[in-house]
């Protein structure tokens, strides 16, 4: 058994969140120890471990509560959890699509932004096509 204070060193997860996930219901209610203490055992540092690490794959936390009741009613989870990794694919893949389009965009504003005078106004510099974008320099050159 061990303390609130071991299991938050164990996990790397630190105390509050562990009382959160308690109210919340990823963990169980901890058993007591005679002063009143929370002291738990090997099946809830694993459990917090796989919270955790759900966490870090960015798993919502009501897909792992989902995976967890399917664990605690000796179901298999792994159709669910096959499913929710390939939502989170499809999530990457739609960010990844999003940064490179604003990397693109910024290459394409630093390169022109070379070629722009400094203008203390802000009317025909760099920081003139951040607000208004690149189409004003095509305007402004046309």
């Amino acid at each position: 058994m061990v303390s609130i204070g071991e299991l938050s060193g164990q996990t790397g997860v630190s105390t509050q969140t562990i009382r959160y996930y308690e109210r919340i219901k990823l963990l169980p209610v901890p058993k007591r120890a005679d002063n009143s203490y929370r002291v738990y055992d090997e099946s809830d540092v694993e459990r917090l471990r796989f919270v955790n690490r759900a966490r870090q794959l960015e798993f919502a936390l009501e897909d792992i509560a989902e995976i967890l009741a399917f664990r605690d009613q000796n179901e298999p989870p792994c159709k669910y959890v096959m499913n929710v990794m390939a939502q989170q694919i499809a999530v990457i893949e739609e960010r990844i699509a999003d940064l490179q389009h604003l990397r693109d965009e910024l290459e394409t504003l630093h390169r022109v932004g070379l070629t722009m005078p400094e203008d203390i106004e802000m009317k025909q510099c760099v920081c003139h096509l951040i607000t208004t974008g690149l189409r004003a320099r095509d305007e402004y050159d046309g």
